[in-house]
């Protein structure tokens, strides 16, 4: 069975989310000009780690803009994992 994405209980998992800054933007070539795919974000959290937490939203989310340190509210999350290896050991990225 494939686990494809967990729905989290948002204020026992995160507690209080606050825009921590952006992070990445994903773009492709679509029909010979770039596209933006999706947006990350960086969120600082009073229960998780800052660092461990990136909010990825796909470009017809629109842009955000927020304040840094504004409090934010996450609508429909998903938890996903992504795995990878290098040499001989497995790794997991939560997302």
């Amino acid at each position: 069975m494939e686990l494809k994405h967990v729905i989290p209980n948002m204020e026992k998992t995160f507690g209080n989310l606050e825009f921590a800054g952006e992070n990445k933007v994903e773009q492709r070539r679509i029909n010979g000009r770039m596209a933006v795919i999706s947006c990350s974000y960086n969120l600082y959290s009073d229960v998780q780690r800052a660092d461990d937490i990136i909010v990825v939203l796909p470009a017809t989310a629109g842009e955000k803009n927020f304040e840094v340190e504004e409090k934010v509210r996450l609508i429909n999350p998903k938890i996903t994992a992504e795995g990878y290896k290098i040499g001989n050991r497995g790794f997991t990225n939560q997302c």
